[in-house]
């Protein structure tokens, strides 16, 4: 399995890493039996994500998703960040192995997550704006701890 200088270089060198304190909106995703869980923490003003954290227990691929999610939807608007979709991380990264396609489906389900949080406390029903959440829950079809999730 090969990964590309970006994965690794957003494995070796996350960015955005940690938490953000009152933050406006959090979202995790992921399931213990896959392995990876993804917390992402937004700050938000006038529509416009001013700050991204994430915490992500995972493999290497998990964390560099994560990273690299946080860097793609830093400094845009909500709607922006509600457009960044796996392919669109997997393309920034150069791509994944196949087997580790389920890392890039969390990292946008996590952006998805936090803001679904955001909107909530708001006052506002977020499913309408976001959909459904996804995440890993039930894609763990077999026992090698994989997730099967699609593009």
């Amino acid at each position: 399995m090969a990964y590309s200088e970006k994965v690794m270089d957003h494995f070796a060198n996350p960015r955005n890493v940690g938490e953000i304190e009152n933050a406006d909106g959090v979202g995790e995703v992921g399931n213990p039996k896959c392995g990876d869980i993804m917390k992402m923490y937004l700050k938000i003003k006038d529509g416009i994500i001013e700050d991204v954290k994430f915490k992500t227990f995972g493999c290497g691929a998990a964390i560099a998703t994560s990273s690299m999610a946080t860097e793609l939807i830093k400094g845009k608007t909500i709607e922006e960040a509600l457009k960044v979709s796996n392919r669109a991380v997997m393309e920034a990264l150069d791509g994944l192995p196949p087997v580790k396609v389920h890392c890039s489906v969390l990292a946008e389900q996590a952006i998805k997550s936090a803001l679904s949080d955001y909107y909530r406390k708001k006052g506002i029903d977020p499913e309408p704006i976001i959909g459904k959440i996804k995440g890993c829950e039930g894609s763990c079809s077999n026992n090698t701890g994989e997730c099967h999730s699609e593009i």
